[in-house]
């Protein structure tokens, strides 16, 4: 990891009070449980985020093991009668010529309830896939390949990071290589269903188009604003060479625009951003950084529009301090009164990772709360380096899945599914 008094008045207490969850945090009496630990040689290392159906079932991909043990599932979690949840692989990858395999961002639906999602590597080119999983009345899944991703110079590679839907029912996502740039600049691309049957692809935009271009979108999936433009983050490129948060605009034709709106540069406002973006309901976007801040170890930050145009960067809160959170990789959320919570790789009081809570204070002042330090090594049963995003229950509660730990650890550990209630 890269760490590389006296009498007071009223005000004074609370000046005092404030600065100290700016600096340090709080510890919530949130309960962590263990739903599910993953088992070497069966699914193992969940690193995308969740997602729930109508029923209360969660769903989520791994990036190793199945029926071809290297390769990754999509799996299904289930409530027991009893208590408890029951695991069942949907669909096992294959490095077969055909199938992707290693498959890392999270899962969607559609109306119909079927699940789309990503495969870094496999393929009909080797160069991952768009893929969609259909469940039938047997309760087998049926999986279709929607792109094979190719190296012919025009097409992107490797997609990482989630997709997305726009209200035409058309896909969206990005690759962290390819592209017509060179080959390893990455893409923003968009899938729209044929009308005889199929996807068609078209590439919206090729990162690597200056030498002060944003490349290689990480994990970080595009979010659309309600006039149907596009924002996202690179880990690499711009100005500084330490990414970007950009804008694609659509134009007249089919074409697309890309405006710079940020870029990262190494010290306090953070840099490397391997997360996607989030808006508020005032058009505010908040993202995270994986190094930088105070302590080098990432930042959470604000980008809030103005009136000319351009856009003003904030942060919210530098990870690293004592006993905090370090490099937060995935994306955040919102819960309905305003908070944002989110994960971090690294850190916390057993330095295996944490949950986190940012409740903002006013005057631009937010406070962290921890609701959760992971520790395999406390209990032998906790998850540790959570990855993936949270998301919530209609009760409020979180869920999110760790790479790592696990009941089995420490004869073969291979990640969880927890569950986090709010005090």
């Amino acid at each position: 990891m890269r760490r590389k008094k006296n009498s007071l008045g009223l005000t004074a207490v609370l000046a005092i009070f404030i600065a100290a969850l700016l600096l340090t945090g709080v510890h919530a009496a949130a309960q962590e449980k263990v739903l599910y630990s993953f088992m070497y040689g069966n699914a193992y290392g969940p690193s995308g985020s969740l997602v729930f159906d109508a029923a209360g079932n969660l769903y989520g991909v791994t990036g190793e093991g199945g029926a071809y043990p290297l390769y990754g599932t999509v799996f299904e979690l289930s409530r027991k009668g009893g208590g408890g949840w029951a695991e069942k692989v949907l669909h096992s990858f294959n490095k077969d010529g055909k199938d992707g395999y290693s498959p890392n961002g999270g899962l969607i639906f559609d109306a119909a309830g079927n699940l789309y999602g990503t495969t870094v590597d496999g393929g009909f080119y080797g160069w991952g896939t768009v893929f969609e999983l259909s469940p039938g009345a047997d309760g087998r899944w049926k999986e279709t390949i929607l792109h094979n991703f190719n190296d012919d110079g025009t097409d992107g590679q490797q997609p990482l990071a989630s997709l997305i839907w726009d209200a035409a029912g058309n896909l969206y996502g990005t690759t962290i290589n390819g592209g017509a740039n060179g080959g390893a600049d990455g893409t923003v691309f968009e899938l729209t269903p044929a009308t005889g049957g199929g996807w068609t692809e078209k590439i919206l935009y090729n990162f690597g188009s200056s030498s002060v271009d944003g490349t290689n979108p990480e994990a970080a999936s595009v979010i659309f604003d309600a006039t149907g433009n596009l924002y996202g983050t690179t880990a690499g490129g711009g100005a500084y060479g330490q990414g970007i948060v950009f804008e694609l605009t659509p134009q007249a034709g089919g074409n697309w625009t890309e405006t710079v709106l940020y870029n990262f540069n190494t010290g306090a406002e953070g840099y490397s951003s391997d997360a996607g973006l989030i808006f508020d309901a005032a058009g505010n976007l908040y993202g995270t950084t994986f190094f930088g801040g105070q302590h080098d170890d990432g930042t959470v930050f604000e980008m809030a529009p103005q009136p000319s145009g351009s856009w003003t960067y904030t942060v919210l809160h530098s990870f690293g301090a004592t006993k905090d959170g370090a490099h937060p990789y995935a994306s955040l959320i919102f819960d309905p009164a305003g908070n944002l919570y989110g994960t971090t790789n690294w850190g916390g009081a057993y330095d295996n990772g944490t949950v986190f809570k940012l409740t903002s204070l006013g005057g631009g002042n937010w406070a962290e709360t921890f609701l959760h330090s992971f520790s395999w090594e406390r209990d032998g049963k906790d998850g540790y380096l959570p990855q993936g995003s949270l998301i919530f229950d209609a009760s409020g509660n979180l869920y999110g899945t760790t790479i790592w730990g696990g009941g089995y650890y420490p004869i073969s550990g291979s990640g969880t599914v927890f569950e986090i209630k709010q005090p």
